[in-house]
């Protein structure tokens, strides 16, 4: 297993203590420190695994399967922490997760006509700024960070929305593919 694939496993590994920490007392006052660096140090992979293996020729199937998966497994699982810690409004995760099975529901039907739907920048930014709120969220600091928090909310719902019309508008064709 090359290196890009063993930080996208570590990365599946990591969430599950993430969530831990997040929603246990085990690490007693420093509880949301750990998650933090956990979301942190997961979060950093997701780039750092993706530019080793383009700058190395390493992409792989697995890698290709696997990365997209765990990007997924990392954010959501936070998300769905923040339903129970209080800090974010369920429908707002929702509208989160719904996208991410709209856009997996579209690859698949692609992938099985032939055709690969890749990452685009409004679906990289949306990534960026809803890691971003989760580790602002993950803080949960009092004052200028309040602000800060409302701001990444509502631009992870609007990167959300907009990235997900983006999809659909440029990928229409495959909802019409026969195989």
């Amino acid at each position: 297993m090359n290196t890009p694939n063993k930080l996208t496993v570590a990365r599946v590994i990591v969430v599950p203590f993430m969530v831990l920490f997040l929603l246990t007392g085990w690490g007693g006052e420093a509880n949301r420190y750990i998650s933090l660096i956990l979301f942190a140090g997961a979060s950093i992979t997701d780039w750092f695994d993706g530019y080793l293996a383009r700058k190395n020729h390493l992409v792989t199937n697995f890698g290709k399967f696997m990365d997209p998966l765990a990007d997924k497994l990392l954010v959501c699982s936070a998300l769905i922490c923040m339903i129970e810690l209080n800090r974010l409004p369920a429908w707002i995760v929702i509208i989160i997760i719904a996208r991410e099975f709209i856009i997996s529901g579209f690859r698949l039907i692609a992938a099985e006509n032939g055709v690969v739907i890749a990452a685009n920048y409004w679906g990289k930014f949306k990534t960026v700024c809803q890691m971003v709120m989760i580790l602002l969220l993950i803080l949960d600091f009092d004052g200028i960070f309040d602000i800060l928090e409302t701001v990444f909310i509502w631009l992870s719902v609007v990167l959300t929305v907009i990235s997900l019309l983006t999809y659909i508008i440029q990928n229409k064709q495959v909802l019409t593919m026969q195989k």
